[in-house]
């Protein structure tokens, strides 16, 4: 893990799931957009008997920050059980704007925000394609799509 002074840090996949596992009320949320979800897929916690939270940071289509962005979530992690010093992981598909919102969360009061660093899609490879070198998906970590 890496600790930056703007958030609680950058997990890698595997850790975040190994937090998800190890605290019962740790949250996910994924901060892409409704097509991503749609289309690329979202990771599942239903092995962890919990729900994914889902919240744009940018609004599909229009890709515009989303002014609601911190209200919604606290709003549903409060929903959730979640309080300030609930672990919450941020998640985007590879790392940039997860790490904007963990940062957004900390600033809202929530202490142990955290980035997972290569997202769900990883980085790009070789060929500057994602889904091959890191990421949720590459670690084996269970997802589904719709």
């Amino acid at each position: 893990m890496v600790v930056t002074p703007e958030y609680a840090g950058d997990l890698s996949a595997k850790d975040a799931w190994a937090l998800l596992e190890s605290n019962p009320k740790a949250q996910l949320v994924d901060v892409r957009t409704m097509a991503e979800w749609s289309f690329v897929g979202v990771p599942e916690l239903a092995s962890l008997g919990r729900e994914l939270l889902c919240v744009e940071w940018n609004t599909f289509p229009a890709g515009t920050r989303n002014p609601d962005f911190v209200a919604t979530t606290t709003e549903k992690l409060r929903d959730a059980g979640a309080d300030a010093d609930t672990p919450v992981l941020f998640l985007c598909r590879s790392g940039a704007r997860s790490r904007a919102a963990a940062t957004e969360m900390t600033k809202a009061g929530f202490s142990k925000a955290y980035n997972i660093a290569a997202g769900f899609e990883g980085d790009l490879d070789a060929a500057r394609h994602r889904g091959a070198r890191d990421g949720w998906k590459v670690a084996g970590l269970p997802w589904r799509q719709s």
